[in-house]
C-alpha cells in the first residue's frame, strides 16, 4: 500500500549518526583461534538427544498451525469450516446425503450437519479402547478417504481435516447418529473431555453434526466468523453438486446492516454451475446470447467435469474446484481449460477460412471469458494441506477430453455466435499486438536518447506506466534486490555510499559525480528546466535504504537531490521511500516483520499473545536479506508499504528547511537542532 507523507517536515527527527565506532585494531590471530575454537565446542556439548523433541498427537498443529490451515489469520480461520463442510459435501456426492446444516450462533460456536451415514463409532481395529470417532478426530492422517472403495471422489485425501479442526477449537463437540442410536464426544485443543456418550434411541435422524469454537490462543481474543464469507462459501457449495440442499441459519445480531447477508436461507441449484455463472454476471453485457456449458459423466474409471463460461465486457475470472474444493490458484485443470477453449477457436477459424485467428493466444481467449470449472477425480493431488491448487497432471487431460467435442459441437451448432465470439477474441489479440508494439517504440526512442549506465538492472517492459526503479546502497544490497525483483517491470540502480550533497555542492562538483549522472541517465527524464515528464522512465521512483541512520541519512540526501533537480518529478507524485523491515519476529509458525522499536513492542503486545518462545533478529541491512524476505516485506507491490515523498503547499518554508538542514551554513544547523532539543526523548540520544 501506499501512504503519502511529507518527509521533509520530518528530517529533523533522524537520530544523530555519530554512533560510537568499534576499534579498528586487529585482534591477536592466536586469541582469535583460541576464541573460535572454545564457542564450537561450548556449541557441540550443548546439544544432545536430549534437545531432540517429539511432538505427539496434535501438538504438531498447535505449534505449526501455518503447515495446516496455512497460517492464523481471518483466511486461516474460515478454512476450519471448510475443512468441516468437505466432509459432509463428501458424503452429498457419494450419494448418501441430501441435505447440509449451517449454523453461525451468537456466542461464536459454527455448527455443521448432514444426513449422512455418520461417523463410525465402533471399536478401533488398531486402537482396541478407542472409537473410530475419537481415531478420526484425535489422530493425523485418520480417516476413511485413503481407500477409494469408501469414497470414490472427495476434498479431504490427507486425513487430517476434522483432527487440524479439533486442535484448533478451544471447545469441540460431535454428535453421531448411526443405527438409530445417537452418540456424543466432546474435545478440547484436541485432547477428549469425555468418553464416548451413549445417548439413546433416535428416530428419522441419520448422520454427523459438528459444533466448535476456534481456540482465541491461536486466531486471538477478537477473531470471530464473519456471516458474509460463511454464506458464501455455504452457497458455492450448493452450485457445486445439485443434489444437495444446504441450509443457513445465522443469529441475527451477528449481522452488520450494511451486509446483505440473510439470517435464513436455503440452497438447492439443479442448474449447478450454470446458474453460479448466471448469478455472478448478473445483468452484465455478453457476447453471446447463451454461456457454453455442460457436464460429463464419469465413465471408466476417469473423471468428471462440469463447466460454464461466457464472454462478457469486463474482467476475466475463471473460477476452479476440484471435488468441491476451491482452487484460487489454478492448476491441471485450468490448463486443460484454457488450452481447450484457445484449440476449438483457432480450429473453427481455420474451419470457416478466417486467417486473422493465427495471432491468438490463450491470454487473448480469456481475458475477458468469465468461467466456472469443477471437476471430480480420484485421489488428486495438491499443492500444500489448504489445496490452493491441483497438481495431479491427468487432469490436464481429463478436462481436455471433456469438453473438446462439447465446445466443437457448440460452435458449430451456432455459427452466427461462434463467429461473434472469434471476432470479439480476435480484436483483444489486436489490442494486445498494438499495445506491445507502442511499449516497444516507446522504450527504444527512450533507449536511444541515453546510453544507460552499466549498473542498472532494467526491467523487460517498455513502457513507463506500471514500471519502477529501486535505488539502493551498495552492491550488495543491489545484488539481493535483483534476486527479489519481478524482473518485467521492477529495475535495480545500485550507489556506492553516501551519494553528493547538492545543497552544499557546487554545479561543477555535481557535473562531475559519477552517481549522480548515473542516475540522471537512468532515469531519462532530464533536470531543472530540461525535465520532460514524458521521457521519464519509470512510473514510480522508490529510494529503498537500509532501516537505519546511514539510511535515513542517503535517503536524506538523496530527496535533496530530488527536490533541487527535478523538483516536477516530485509533483507529480513519482517519488516514493520503501520500508523495509528493522526486525523479524517468529513464534512456532508465525512470522511478523517490525519496521522500528515502536513497532517490534507494538507487534509483541497485540499480535504474539500465544505460547512459545519469541524469537527475535534485527537485520543488518537489506545485503543481508534473504531475496525472499526482501520480496515479501518490501519490494512486492501487493504486500509492501510506500511513503510516497510530496512537497509542501508552503513552498518558501520547506526551501527554508531545506536550507538549513542541508545547506552550506553550519550554525543554521546548529539552530535547528537547539531550536528542537526538549522534543527529543533521553533513549533516542545517540550519546
Amino acid at each position: 500500500m501506499d501512504d503519502s507523507n511529507d518527509l521533509f517536515s520530518n528530517l529533523g527527527k533522524q537520530q544523530p549518526e555519530s554512533a560510537p565506532r568499534a576499534s579498528s585494531r586487529p585482534a591477536d590471530p592466536l586469541v582469535q583461534a583460541a576464541r573460535k575454537a572454545s564457542a564450537v565446542k561450548d556449541a557441540s556439548e550443548s546439544y544432545s538427544a536430549a534437545d531432540i523433541e517429539v511432538l505427539e498427537g496434535l501438538e504438531p498443529v498447535r505449534r505449526r498451525p501455518g503447515m495446516y490451515i496455512g497460517g492464523t489469520d481471518e483466511k486461516a480461520l474460515h478454512h476450519l469450516f471448510a475443512e468441516v463442510i468437505d466432509n459432509s459435501m463428501d458424503e452429498a456426492v457419494a450419494g448418501h446425503a441430501t441435505f447440509i446444516e449451517v449454523e453461525l450462533s451468537a456466542d461464536g460456536f459454527l455448527t455443521v450437519t448432514d444426513n449422512g451415514r455418520g461417523i463410525p463409532v465402533d471399536p478401533h481395529p488398531k486402537f482396541k479402547d478407542k472409537s473410530a470417532l475419537e481415531v478420526i478426530m484425535t489422530t493425523l492422517h485418520a480417516g476413511g478417504k485413503f481407500d477409494s472403495k469408501v469414497y470414490e471422489t472427495s476434498g479431504g485425501l490427507h486425513g487430517v481435516g476434522i483432527s487440524v479442526v479439533n486442535a484448533l477449537s478451544d471447545h469441540l463437540e460431535v454428535e453421531v447418529a448411526r443405527g438409530r442410536q445417537l452418540y456424543r464426544q466432546r474435545f478440547s485443543r484436541g485432547v477428549p473431555q469425555t468418553g464416548l456418550e451413549k445417548l439413546g434411541d433416535v428416530q428419522n435422524r441419520r448422520g454427523t453434526r459438528t459444533r466448535f469454537h476456534p481456540d482465541p490462543d491461536i486466531f486471538g481474543k477478537h477473531a470471530q466468523f464473519e456471516p458474509a464469507r460463511l454464506y458464501r462459501m455455504a452457497r458455492s457449495k450448493a452450485y457445486l453438486f445439485g443434489g444437495v440442499e444446504i441450509r443457513w441459519f445465522c443469529d441475527p445480531l451477528l449481522i452488520k446492516e450494511k451486509d446483505a447477508t440473510p439470517a435464513k436461507a436455503v440452497f438447492h441449484f439443479p442448474g449447478g454451475l450454470k446458474d453460479y455463472l448466471a448469478a455472478s454476471l448478473g445483468d452484465e453485457f455478453q457476447v453471446t446470447r447463451e454461456a457454453f456449458a455442460g457436464k460429463s459423466e464419469k465413465t471408466g474409471g476417469h473423471g468428471s467435469v462440469e463447466w460454464a463460461v461466457t464472454w462478457y465486457g469486463g474482467d476475466g475470472f475463471l473460477n476452479s474446484y476440484c471435488n468441491t474444493i476451491p482452487t484460487h490458484e489454478g492448476g491441471t485443470h485450468e490448463m486443460g481449460f484454457r488450452n481447450v477453449l484457445t484449440r476449438g477457436l483457432k480450429a473453427y477459424a481455420d474451419l470457416i477460412g478466417n486467417k486473422r485467428a493465427t495471432v491468438v493466444t490463450s491470454e487473448d481467449v480469456m481475458i475477458s471469458a468469465a468461467g466456472m470449472l469443477s471437476v471430480f477425480i480420484r485421489e488428486p493431488e495438491f499443492v500444500g494441506q489448504t489445496k490452493d491448487k491441483l497438481a495431479t497432471v491427468e487432469a490436464i487431460r481429463i478436462v481436455e477430453s471433456a469438453l473438446r467435442d462439447p465446445f466443437d459441437h457448440w460452435l458449430a451448432d451456432n455459427p452466427q455466435e461462434a463467429t461473434k465470439l472469434l471476432d470479439w477474441v480476435i480484436a483483444r489479440a489486436d489490442e494486445r499486438v498494438r499495445r506491445r508494439q507502442e511499449k516497444e517504440v516507446s522504450r527504444k526512442s527512450a533507449v536511444r536518447k541515453l546510453r544507460l549506465p552499466g549498473k542498472l538492472a532494467d526491467c523487460t517492459q517498455n513502457a513507463a506506466a506500471g514500471a519502477e526503479i529501486f535505488i539502493v546502497e551498495g552492491d550488495s544490497a543491489g545484488g539481493s534486490a535483483k534476486q527479489a525483483r519481478d524482473r518485467s517491470m521492477q529495475a535495480i540502480l545500485p550507489l556506492r555510499g553516501k551519494i553528493l550533497n547538492v545543497a552544499s555542492a557546487g554545479a561543477d562538483k555535481l557535473t562531475a559525480n559519477q552517481q549522480i549522472a548515473d542516475l540522471i541517465q537512468a532515469l531519462g527524464c532530464g533536470t531543472r528546466s530540461k525535465y520532460r515528464e514524458e521521457d521519464l522512465r519509470y512510473d514510480r521512483v522508490i529510494i529503498m535504504t537500509d532501516a537505519d541512520v546511514d539510511g535515513a541519512h542517503i535517503a536524506s540526501l538523496l530527496i535533496t537531490f530530488f527536490y533541487q533537480e527535478m523538483p516536477d518529478l516530485i509533483r507529480g507524485g513519482h517519488l516514493y521511500m520503501a520500508v523495509p523491515p528493522l526486525y523479524s519476529l517468529r513464534q512456532g509458525g508465525k512470522v511478523a516483520y517490525a519496521r522500528d522499536d515502536s513497532h517490534k513492542d507494538e507487534l509483541l503486545r497485540t499480535e504474539f499473545t500465544g505460547r512459545g518462545k519469541i524469537e527475535i533478529g534485527r537485520f543488518k541491512g537489506l545485503g543481508e536479506m534473504m531475496a525472499s524476505q526482501l520480496k515479501e516485506t518490501t519490494m512486492d507491490p501487493k504486500k509492501r508499504m510506500l511513503l510516497r515523498v510530496e512537497v509542501r503547499d508552503d513552498a518558501a518554508a520547506t526551501k527554508a528547511s531545506v536550507d538549513a538542514l542541508m545547506g552550506t551554513k553550519p550554525e543554521a544547523r546548529f539552530r535547528f537542532i537547539q531550536e528542537r532539543s526538549e522534543f527529543a526523548e533521553a533513549e533516542e540520544l545517540d550519546i
